[in-house]
């Protein structure tokens, strides 16, 4: 028996679960319209991917130069050195930082704060750590693929596993700028130690090359950088440093600073004060105040005894051995 087209029923397609049976009215011509598809409701925020927002005002100006990637992770090997609260050398340090900041007043901190500055010495808070971290550089900010973070790791303690722990003292003051030439660095430079260091960096080099990331300079100043200033603006272009170049300390010297990973500053900020570079009587100044304090012994000296790596928010840290 021939049936009436106008009976026709059309149902929803399998990925249309819970959907109505719908009735299609046939066309002039006898055939069904074709049904306009529902369009998806959107996905509540809760359900999607969060992506980084780069709001400066959350890091005293700095911002990202190396764009986000889903899936990289930004790393680095570095010596840590853990300065005791109560000690001489921290004790040094604010009053060097305390005398640079009255020179460069948007200078910043690291590892302590502008707090610490202000206290009296001896002075301090229970809610305080019993101590700061300087770290000494090892490598470029290196960026991993998730499936490289294993392999990185065994690459590195692989490196340090025949290095035994070693002395070290930091000598004089620096002033050194990041690769993207957007932050300079007051630094403590490395004098004893140095041949120790450069030989954990040789060492990790073919690491970095399996993964075709960058080696460390050439001609490595080793330093723990103790405070930073924003920059006017890059007078190189982001990416066109091949290598470190030495100047005098009155001038700007190229040199990555370790631990950035990718968060640098902008030239145009408008909220946070910039500089060209430091005076040019800074570092000359500091040196003759306290590079005599800086060298005695049991203030600037200190033992190598880790190293760690440090990939997005995980640390994995390696004993020297003895």
């Amino acid at each position: 028996m021939k049936r009436n087209s106008s009976s026709l029923v059309e149902y929803g397609s399998s990925d249309e679960e819970g959907s109505q049976t719908t009735f299609v009215e046939p066309s002039s011509s006898g055939q069904p319209l074709a049904k306009k598809p529902k369009k998806l409701p959107a996905l509540g925020t809760h359900l999607q991917p969060r992506v980084p927002v780069d709001n400066h005002a959350l890091h005293q100006g700095r911002r990202r130069t190396t764009p986000h990637v889903e899936g990289q992770f930004a790393a680095y090997v570095y010596v840590p050195i853990v300065i005791p609260r109560v000690s001489k050398l921290l004790a040094l340090l604010i009053r060097i930082y305390s005398a640079a900041k009255r020179v460069v007043p948007s200078l910043q901190p690291i590892g302590f704060s502008d707090g610490d500055a202000l206290k009296e010495p001896g002075e301090s808070s229970n809610l305080e750590a019993d101590s700061i971290e300087l770290h000494i550089s090892l490598t470029r900010p290196t960026y991993l693929r998730a499936h490289q973070r294993e392999e990185f790791k065994r690459a590195v303690r692989s490196a340090i596993k025949a290095k035994a722990k070693f002395s070290a003292s930091f000598v004089t003051f620096s002033e050194l700028t990041n690769d993207e030439r957007t932050r300079t660095f007051l630094t403590l430079e490395i004098g004893a130690g140095h041949d120790h260091l450069k030989t954990l960096v040789e060492n990790l080099t073919p690491a970095l090359r399996a993964i075709r990331q960058k080696e460390f300079y050439e001609d490595p100043r080793f330093h723990a950088s103790i405070a930073w200033a924003l920059l006017d603006g890059a007078k190189t272009p982001i990416g066109d440093t091949t290598g470190e170049v030495h100047l005098p300390s009155t001038q700007v010297v190229s040199n990555r600073h370790p631990g950035e990973h990718g968060v640098t500053s902008t030239s145009n900020t408008t909220d946070f004060p910039t500089i060209f570079q430091f005076p040019p009587s800074l570092i000359p100044q500091l040196r003759a105040e306290f590079c005599h304090e800086l060298v005695q012994r049991g203030v600037g000296d200190f033992e190598a005894q880790e190293v760690h790596l440090r990939i997005g928010k995980e640390v994995s840290k390696w004993r020297l051995s003895e």
